[in-house]
């Protein structure tokens, strides 16, 4: 089974925000694949399913952001899976809204969810997709810039950047993490 965690802060001051965009796109695939995710356990939301014919959960850390490694380490204990069949789904403000990063596994890179998922699994051996959010304005406090929210252009693209991930978590289960780099990249 797949377990795709797409990470984000719980509360609606936080919805549509840059930080969000993981859950955003959890959401979509909630409704594209039609999972109901709404079991509340293990300090998230999650929902079984399919995607592309395999086992699928998907999940949204309530943790808050800095710690989401906490819901997904009682997620793969529970359901027995390793961290190989993990894929993260998060904002990056190293690339434009809505350009999409597939990586098989690495370094947190600075973000404070996947250092928190690095740190309850011990590992970085897990896939991500990331969804670009746009670098923070000069003069701009970082926090401020991820959790604030889109417009114009930018909501735009961060729309087509979730409709990609969508894609791209779907390569990644139909075919394989390359496969899904070599589309998304």
């Amino acid at each position: 089974m797949y377990i795709i965690a797409g990470l984000g802060n719980p509360g609606k001051e936080y919805t549509g925000s840059r930080h969000n965009i993981g859950f955003a796109t959890i959401a979509k695939l909630a409704d594209k694949y039609n999972i109901d995710v709404t079991d509340s356990k293990f300090k998230g939301l999650y929902g079984k399913g399919m995607i592309e014919g395999e086992k699928v959960l998907l999940v949204e850390p309530l943790t808050y952001m800095n710690n989401s490694g906490e819901c997904i380490r009682e997620i793969l204990d529970y359901f027995k899976e390793s961290e190989e069949n993990l894929i993260v789904v998060y904002d990056d403000i190293d690339l434009a809204p809505g350009k999409l990063r597939v990586r098989p596994q690495g370094s947190a890179g600075g973000h404070n969810g996947i250092k928190s998922i690095i740190k309850h699994l011990g590992n970085q051996n897990f896939k991500r997709v990331r969804i670009g959010v746009g670098a923070k304005p000069s003069g701009w406090d970082l926090a401020d810039w991820v959790l604030g929210h889109f417009a114009g252009q930018d909501k735009l693209d961060a729309e087509a950047g979730v409709e990609k991930a969508c894609e791209a978590v779907a390569c990644i289960i139909r075919e394989d993490i390359n496969s899904a780099m070599n589309k998304y990249n």
